[in-house]
């Protein structure tokens, strides 16, 4: 995948996985969501085209924020929670070793995620966006480093639950749409 495809895609998906679908970050690159088959040479162009046909109608369904809110942030237990660390620490600690280890990561890097919301470096659209981040300043290095020892050691099992939620058939589609992105990498 080239460069800007990547750049692209990696902020798309990161701002749906992180803000909620129809706040003013997200609402605008919607119509870019819809055709996200268009901005890559997708491995399974079949299986998009789905996604995408079920993203598609969702759009417009006033629960949408609201299954954001019961996926992303939270109301009783979550089902898939958006944390690397959850899924990395042993007793699901969300500033455990592993987020300290991605913070660390961030600052040699350079990097501060400063999104004016309080919660941990290694949500998985923060991560994309991060991953974006360094592509653009062409640290690739630290893009692979971060793919690769901070975002896929934990992304599938965080996928997997998003895919099997039953509260939200657009975010299942969206994990779907991230997970072929992250099995282009």
């Amino acid at each position: 995948m080239n460069k800007i495809a990547s750049i692209t895609l990696a902020k798309l998906l990161g701002a749906f996985f992180y803000y909620p679908p129809n706040s003013k970050v997200t609402a605008p690159l919607m119509q870019a969501l819809l055709h996200i088959d268009h901005l890559a040479k997708w491995p399974n162009l079949p299986l998009i085209y789905e996604q995408c046909n079920i993203l598609a109608n969702q759009i417009g369904n006033p629960d949408l924020d609201y299954q954001f809110s019961l996926l992303f942030e939270g109301q009783g237990t979550m089902p898939a929670p958006p944390w690397g660390s959850f899924y990395l620490d042993t007793e699901h600690l969300l500033l455990g070793e592993s987020q300290a280890c991605y913070h660390r990561f961030l600052q040699q890097h350079g990097l501060t995620l400063n999104t004016g919301m309080n919660e941990p470096d290694d949500q998985f659209g923060l991560m994309l966006m991060a991953y974006a981040i360094l592509l653009e300043n062409n640290n690739y290095t630290a893009a692979k480093q971060l793919i690769d020892e901070h975002l896929m050691i934990w992304s599938s099992a965080y996928l997997k639950e998003l895919k099997n939620n039953k509260i939200s058939a657009f975010y299942r589609a969206l994990a779907v749409i991230a997970e072929q992105y992250l099995q282009m990498h």
